[in-house]
């Protein structure tokens, strides 16, 4: 499989058949395993002999999608979870303990704060929250006990692009791991692996599905560290079923394709909304006015799917834009063949402090579109009869 391209790998690795040699992936719901004999379940459960044992942390189906992702990721291992952020929670529980500091990119997704911020404090493992973009600030966070540096990039919903190279040199050269969060560029158009991260997060529940139907979440990267995931996942049992592994492992199939098309929509209505009376600011990486535009085109094969604007007026003209939507979802998920809309200050980013979303730039008048594969110009209708109202 190495010498394989990424449109094969998506329809092809993890592949696995059974005795009635399906062509499609076959999903096997069963919650355990029977042995042959007494000592092959004892060499099962140690370790000793390969082979699936119970549904919590061994099944075909998951070990397909955990494959498949891997190999697009360019990843040594993977791990599948419930979701995005039993994700993140796995691989903080797997690789830190009470004492340790983590750096964390200021502008995360909302729950991902929450996280940070507030949970793990109570287990003594503090978070220091720094600008996604200034290196300086990463470097003067370090501390002798920080582990884990997180970041998303780009960052929900202001789309910023972290420098993934020089953060990764900075964390490795204080000894800790560098975490990327690849949910909005997914392996199709990033692969931070390549750039000296040393695991990936995914909510799989957005482009890796790609149809908004099941939740599900993944850590991918260094063996020895999803190896750790892996044990804490075992145990603690915060696991994929297999019928959302099986839902994803066919969404793999699409995702270059779909990546490609809601791009290049995405970067149209980017292009349109800079025109647009009373649209202060839009925010996309494939847009030359975008601040880490050179950077985003590095590290990135486009700008990807995500579009965030600020519309003057504040709350009341950006729920205005929202309530007159025909088309467009008014839904908090992304990632979807159909085009979402959502006020991130009040909905994904809303239970986050007044000043913790101001320090993320998350304003009253910022809006974030997931561009699905509508047409283009039904989207920038409906969101015109809100625009010029």
């Amino acid at each position: 499989m190495d010498s394989l391209d990424f449109d094969t790998l998506a329809v092809r690795a993890g592949i696995e058949r059974s005795q009635f040699n399906e062509h499609s992936e076959a999903l096997y719901l069963t919650s355990s395993f029977v042995f042959q004999n007494a000592a092959q379940a004892a060499a099962r459960f140690s370790g000793e002999e390969a082979g699936n044992v119970y549904a919590r942390f061994s099944n075909p189906t998951v070990t397909a999608m955990q494959q498949r992702l891997a190999a697009l990721e360019g990843a040594q291992a993977c791990v599948a979870t419930a979701s995005g952020m039993s994700a993140i929670l796995a691989l903080v529980m797997a690789t830190l303990q009470a004492g340790d500091h983590i750096i964390a990119s200021r502008g995360l997704f909302g729950a991902t704060q929450q996280l940070f911020g507030n949970i793990l404090n109570k287990f003594d493992i503090e978070t220091s929250f720094v600008p996604a973009t200034d290196l300086a600030a990463y470097r003067a966070a370090l501390r002798p006990r920080t582990r884990l540096v997180f970041v998303e990039t780009p960052s929900n919903p202001l789309t910023e692009v972290v420098d993934i190279a020089a953060v990764a040199r900075i964390a490795h050269e204080a000894g800790a791991l560098l975490a990327v969060d690849n949910c909005f560029c997914t392996p199709a158009l990033q692969r931070p692996l390549e750039f000296g991260a040393d695991v990936v997060v995914h909510s799989a529940t957005k482009y890796l599905d790609g149809q908004g139907r099941v939740l599900g979440g993944a850590v991918a990267g260094r063996a020895e560290v999803v190896e750790e995931v892996f044990k804490f996942l075992r145990t603690a049992g915060p696991c994929i079923s297999p019928f959302n592994a099986w839902i994803i492992l066919k969404g793999l199939e699409t995702l270059r394709i779909r990546m490609e098309a809601q791009s290049a929509a995405a970067l149209e209505l980017a292009r349109w909304l800079e025109t647009r009376p009373g649209v202060r600011r839009v925010h996309y990486p494939g847009l030359s006015s975008h601040p880490q535009h050179e950077l985003a085109m590095r590290q990135q094969r486009t700008g990807g799917a995500i579009v965030s604007f600020e519309v003057e007026g504040g709350r009341e003209h950006a729920w205005r834009v929202v309530d007159s939507t025909r088309v467009i979802s008014i839904t908090a998920n992304l990632g979807d063949t159909k085009t979402t809309i959502t006020h991130p200050a009040s909905t994904t980013h809303g239970r986050i402090s007044a000043e913790a979303r101001e320090a993320a730039g998350v304003s009253e008048g910022l809006l974030r579109i997931a561009v699905g594969l509508e047409s283009v110009e039904d989207l920038k209708a409906d969101l015109l009869r809100g625009l010029s109202g």
